[in-house]
C-alpha cells in the first residue's frame, strides 16, 4: 500500500520559497506605498478607503460595510476614518437605517485626491511589480493568488 504521509512542516526548500516570497513582497509593497505617499501624500490606508468609497453606490458606505470590504477590523478603520475626516477627504454622517451606525461619504476633496493619485499609483504598480515579470509569469502569479484565496476560503478576486 503506497500511501504517502504528508509532512506537517515545510521542507527547507518550501521554507526558502516562503521566506523569499514574504520578504520580497514586503519590499514591493513598501516601495509602492512610498511612491503613493511621495506622489499624492496619501497612505495606502487612505487609498484603500478612497477606492472603496469611489466604487460604492453614491460614493458612500456604512462603516461596517466599508470595514468588511477592505478586510479591516472596525477599530482600525475608525482611527483611519478620523484622520481622513480631519483632512476633509470624507465625512461621517448618521445612518438613516440604523441610528447606531454611520455612513462614510466621500467628499469632493477626497474624490479629487483619489483621482489625482490614481495614475501615479498605477504607474508605480507597473514599474515596481508588473514590469518584473513576463506575461506568462504574471499569469502564473494570478493563478497562484487564486489558488491561495481558494485555499483560505476567500472570495474570488480578479
Amino acid at each position: 500500500m503506497g500511501t504517502t504521509k504528508r509532512r506537517s512542516v515545510p521542507t527547507s526548500e518550501e521554507l526558502a520559497i516562503w521566506r523569499a516570497h514574504v520578504e520580497t513582497f514586503e519590499i514591493v509593497r513598501a516601495r509602492i506605498e512610498a511612491r503613493l505617499h511621495q506622489d499624492s501624500q496619501l497612505s495606502s490606508g487612505d487609498y484603500r478607503v478612497l477606492l472603496a468609497l469611489s466604487e460604492a453606490d453614491g460614493t458612500a458606505l456604512r462603516s461596517s460595510e466599508l470595514a468588511a470590504q477592505i478586510e479591516w477590523e472596525r477599530s482600525r478603520l475608525s482611527g483611519q476614518l478620523g484622520r481622513m475626516e480631519h483632512r476633509g477627504l470624507l465625512r461621517r454622517e448618521p445612518c438613516s437605517e440604523d441610528a447606531r451606525g454611520a455612513r462614510v461619504v466621500l467628499t469632493e476633496e477626497g474624490a479629487r485626491a483619489f483621482r489625482a493619485s490614481t495614475l501615479p499609483h498605477l504607474r508605480a504598480i507597473k514599474e515596481v511589480f508588473v514590469d518584473a515579470f513576463t506575461p506568462q509569469q504574471l499569469a502564473q502569479l494570478g493563478e497562484a493568488a487564486a489558488a491561495m484565496r481558494s485555499h483560505l476560503n476567500l472570495d474570488a478576486r480578479p
